[in-house]
């Protein structure tokens, strides 16, 4: 932005940009499982529990010290303790967790997001009572209609085009992503809702929400994600690009991110009574917040005049926080992971080539082995007959 000015604002790279932050929240939703929720449904009560009274601490601190309005309050704390599922997700392989860890990552962050997306609705609709409950019925609409949309394409389109089920996935997660857009909740609700109602038709569509199609999904939005941060890039105003708004976001990380973690700690540890080292895993997974961060910086900045300052206080704080995970966990970075049990095995090692392979002949059925005599003693020794 700063070299190129309002050359960024290219329409090529705004619909790549939604291209991206679409197809990274259909995979959010489309990683959810119900049936896990439900297994560890009292601990992730107690965890939701936990994080809206810290959303409510937060959203009061803003409110009373930074003078911003009770919704714009309620977002920046959504933007502070909100991790971003899409990114954890893609990113969850490379950590080195077990599968407990992972479980209790993937469902503390997917629960963690449909409460932040929940609240991101009541919050930028409550302005206009009217307005709300028509988007509420608009939201209904779709939660009714995606699963019968998703069924007539499996019953009438998907047999005349064989292998479309990716393409029709992504199409109709777009629709949604602009029917929320429209409505003034930005893309990220409908794209989740998409993908969700995908995943709760796999038993009738199991190609619609396939392990392959989740798979490519996830590269796909590895592709185009970049263009939404080259894109959110452009939006950053001069203002917030100032050291005093890297000591604001150093502050800010110093003072959140450790109690963010420590929160998550705690309960695992003195409610739980977890492992310290699985516990400790669990609680820097789910630091990063990118994504969400980023989104909701944006909609504050545009719709309720978030000072610069802060603005970039934000960013340096969801960079730190994202970067976290890979420099505690020192884990290398990988776009696409490769399963250890798909890798090939190394191949047996082979004789020299100057070596001749010498096979030994196997005795027939009640023939003595060779070296040995008919009597079954043992091998004479050499340079001497056999008696």
């Amino acid at each position: 932005m700063l070299a190129w000015g309002d050359r960024t604002h290219d329409p090529v790279v705004v619909l790549l940009s939604t291209l991206g932050i679409s197809s990274l929240f259909l995979f959010a939703g489309l990683e959810v499982e119900i049936q896990a929720l439900r297994r560890g449904l009292g601990r992730l009560l107690v965890h939701l529990s936990i994080r809206v009274g810290s959303m409510l601490m937060v959203g009061w601190l803003a409110w009373r010290y930074l003078d911003l309005g009770w919704q714009a309050a309620t977002l920046l704390a959504l933007a502070l303790l909100t991790p971003s599922t899409g990114f954890i997700l893609d990113t969850l392989e490379r950590l080195g967790l077990d599968e407990s860890e992972r479980f209790w990552v993937t469902s503390k962050a997917i629960a963690g997001e449909l409460l932040a997306l929940a609240a991101l609705f009541v919050v930028l609709q409550a302005g206009d009572p009217v307005m709300m409950t028509i988007n509420t019925g608009v939201l209904v609409a779709m939660l009714v209609g995606l699963p019968l949309l998703f069924v007539a394409m499996g019953r009438w389109v998907v047999p005349h085009a064989p292998g479309s089920e990716f393409s029709l996935l992504v199409m109709v997660g777009m629709v949604a992503a602009y029917i929320t857009y429209s409505m003034g909740v930005y893309y990220l609700v409908g794209a989740f809702i998409a993908g969700l109602v995908a995943r709760l038709l796999r038993l009738r569509m199991p190609r619609l929400a396939s392990d392959a199609n989740i798979h490519a999904l996830r590269l796909f939005a590895s592709f185009f994600v970049p263009f939404y941060f080259f894109h959110a890039g452009t939006g950053i105003p001069p203002e917030a690009l100032s050291w005093e708004a890297v000591l604001l976001g150093v502050a800010l990380t110093m003072v959140v991110l450790p109690l963010r973690i420590g929160v998550v700690w705690l309960q695992r540890r003195v409610l739980f009574r977890e492992a310290q080292a699985g516990t400790l895993k669990v609680s820097v997974a789910l630091a990063p917040t990118l994504v969400f961060t980023l989104v909701l910086a944006g909609i504050l900045h545009q719709r309720f005049d978030l000072p610069p300052v802060l603005y970039g206080a934000l960013l340096l704080y969801t960079t730190i926080n994202t970067l976290l995970p890979s420099l505690v966990l020192k884990a290398p970075f990988d776009v696409d992971p490769a399963d250890d049990a798909a890798l090939p095995r190394p191949l047996a090692p082979q004789p020299a080539a100057d070596v001749a392979l010498q096979v030994e002949p196997r005795p027939a059925t009640g023939a003595p082995a060779p070296g040995t005599a008919a009597t079954g003693g043992p091998p004479a020794p050499a340079g001497r007959p056999t008696p």
